[in-house]
């Protein structure tokens, strides 16, 4: 089984099938998800699906608003990495830090679903997580991708 025998929803890809599994990025639009507001904070409505980055040199954050929406957390609100992950279920968290870890050594993309606990609703909600490393200079910098409620 692998580095992954326990990760029943997981899946590794190489860099250059990028373009097939970040079909949604192609139709998701961030600039509408952080246009319109739901009517309640954290409620998902329309808003279920978001594009998200995090650098590696610091672990900074950038969400759409959808990705906000889906945590149940303040649009615009600077959210550490560490408190991301605080909402996520403890399986999930470390089903996820593997997978990122093997990404970024290996320079490959990933999809996993995860259990999050929204904040501002306080209920559970399943989330898949399609990720890609970007490299410059042949170094991964980052991870970009897309957030959908599952």
């Amino acid at each position: 089984m692998g580095e992954f025998g326990s990760l029943a929803l997981h899946h590794s890809w190489p860099l250059w099938e990028r373009g097939s599994h970040f079909d949604l990025g192609h139709v998701l639009s961030s600039a509408v998800t952080d246009a319109v507001t739901p009517k309640e904070v954290g409620r998902l409505g329309v808003h279920h699906a978001g594009l998200w980055e995090c650098a590696l040199a610091d672990s900074r954050l950038t969400w759409s608003g959808g990705v906000y929406d889906m945590f149940g957390l303040e649009r615009g609100s600077v959210i550490t990495r560490e408190q991301a992950l605080a909402h996520y279920s403890e399986d999930s968290r470390a089903k996820l830090e593997t997978l990122r870890g093997y990404a970024i050594r290996h320079k490959r993309g990933f999809t996993l679903d995860v259990d999050i606990h929204a904040a501002a609703v306080g209920e559970r909600r399943r989330m898949r997580i399609v990720a890609a490393p970007v490299c410059e200079g042949g170094a991964v910098v980052r991870l970009q991708g897309v957030k959908v409620i599952v």
